[in-house]
């Protein structure tokens, strides 16, 4: 047998079909229903599906009355407010595509994404970094919008470009990530899947607004169900996060593992009206797995996935006997293989987790990149760069990353961009970039530097922070002799923590 798993295709997407109209779908029966409550310990701000609704086909209106047109691209630089996951379903509605970016971001990594996308304009909220550079629309317009005429969904083929990511890349420098309108319905498969979700549930996301992880986990799956989404306001932090879910009832949280670490710490959980927990972004710490289950009597499912596809396998209510290190099963729906170069292996071997190039969930490809774009297949097999392991079952096995990609916090982060960014300081001559782990379950990233003499940890750390996101700074600063290379001078960046002190 070889190492496939392909139980039957997912049903085909309507042919005339709008990733917002579909999400929204959900207010022609729900109208009162509250849709999404934005909650803190003093109270909540709460959405009803068919204020919601109003407010994103009325922000809609407004974009196209601001002049932007369908076909222009839209680069948000918006922070964790309702603002981002509304002006997202707003300009999908009638064709524009947006670009939602990290807040964390600086202003010369905001100028690359400029550069690579050509926005026809920029959603800021004045308090993100952004550059000065382009035709700026401001966020607080939004509110005056909400009260016009609601936009007309623009309906066409569902493999049309509906927004662009980014994520990572292993050259250092990002990748736009072009997803059509069909995404949506392709993640139908995660409903069942993972989630166990149904339209009476009250799903709380840890993440901001902003994170690609809440706005499909944490908002735009539970509308689709005509579910109620629960969103900690900005400033809660997580140790008020168990207060929360019992207050708001909650039946299904959703959080990177990192997350359920520091609840854990905050003390005893009394949570009577959660089903289980969700996890993603990081491969789980069985520790973690185990220590919520003892703490809350709730199961925790995990999902493994990446910006090109979102998750496509996982555990979910009623799959038990998980092996160590285990991802779970493919979703219902999913053709996914083990693959090495000469095509799927046989059961029971290593090689790259890929997913079929007729996954409906699977990218178009990076913006303007085609042959970076091909370089990612085998084939008929998109491949993620993970390696697995296969069982008789199905299930998939983790088995690491197949080159030295970082996970920060859940973000995927190239070390080549930390070493480009540091190697702009004029005292580093050299410099190596790893992720290593400094207790259990617990990895930071750390750059490796050759230089003359020590450098002030502070100082690069405030240099680092001027060039880089948050979650792409180092944690760690050593001065070492040499890089280790091998016999091509090939960086060998696992063996960094290795090397003697310079």
């Amino acid at each position: 047998m070889t190492s496939v798993f392909d139980n039957g295709q997912w049903p085909p997407c309507p042919q005339d079909f709008n990733l917002t109209a579909h999400v929204l779908a959900a207010a022609d029966r729900l109208p009162d229903k509250i849709a999404l409550a934005v909650v803190k310990p003093t109270g909540a701000q709460r959405w009803s599906y068919d204020r919601l609704r109003s407010a994103i086909l009325g922000t809609a209106t407004g974009f196209l009355q601001s002049g932007l047109s369908p076909g222009d691209r839209l680069l948000m630089r918006v922070g964790n407010s309702v603002e981002f996951p509304v002006a997202y379903l707003a300009a999908i509605a009638v064709g524009i595509a947006p670009i939602p970016t990290s807040s964390q971001l600086t202003e010369p990594e905001v100028q690359v994404l400029i550069d690579m996308t050509a926005p026809a304009a920029i959603l800021h909220d004045g308090q993100t970094a952004c550059p000065d550079t382009l035709r700026v629309i401001r966020t607080a317009q939004m509110s005056e919008w909400y009260g016009l005429p609601p936009a007309a969904y623009a309906f066409g083929d569902p493999e049309r470009l509906a927004y662009i990511i980014f994520t990572s890349g292993t050259s250092g420098k990002p990748r736009a990530v072009c997803h059509a309108h069909r995404a949506i319905w392709a993640r139908g498969m995660m409903m069942d899947g993972w989630y166990g979700l149904t339209e009476h549930d009250r799903l709380m996301h840890a993440g901001a607004f902003n994170w690609t992880y809440t706005l499909g986990t944490g908002l735009l799956d539970p509308w689709t169900r005509g579910a109620t989404a629960l969103i900690p306001a900005q400033g809660v932090d997580h140790a008020q996060i168990p207060l929360l879910l019992k207050r708001h009832e909650a039946t299904i949280f959703a959080a990177a593992p990192g997350v359920y670490r520091n609840i854990l710490k905050s003390g005893p959980l009394d949570l009577p009206k959660l089903r289980h927990g969700l996890s993603a972004g990081e491969k789980l710490p069985a520790s973690i797995r185990e220590a919520w289950h003892n703490a809350t009597g709730s199961q925790m499912y995990e999902a493994f996935g990446m910006s090109e596809c979102s998750t496509f396998i996982s555990s979910c209510p009623g799959t038990t006997g998980l092996s160590a290190n285990s991802l779970g099963w493919p979703q219902q729906g999913r053709r996914i293989a083990i693959v090495d170069e000469t095509g799927p292996t046989p059961i029971g071997s290593e090689g790259i987790i890929a997913v079929h190039q007729a996954d409906p969930g699977l990218m178009l490809g990076y913006l303007d990149q085609p042959e970076e774009t091909r370089s990612r297949y085998q084939g008929d097999w998109f491949l993620t760069g993970d390696l697995g392991q296969m069982t008789e079952t199905g299930e998939i096995l983790y088995l690491g990353r197949n080159d030295d990609m970082m996970n920060a916090g859940g973000y995927r982060v190239s070390p080549l961009e930390v070493e480009t960014a540091l190697l702009a300081h004029p005292d580093v001559h050299e410099v190596g970039v790893t992720d290593i782990e400094v207790k259990q379950d617990t990895r930071i990233i750390a750059a490796y530097y050759v230089a003359d003499c020590d450098l002030d940890p502070d100082a690069l750390g405030a240099f680092a922070a001027e060039r880089l996101a948050r979650y792409k700074q180092p944690r760690l600063y050593q001065r070492i002799a040499a890089l280790p290379r091998n016999a091509n001078n090939k960086l060998m960046r696992r063996a960094l923590p290795e090397q003697r002190p310079g």
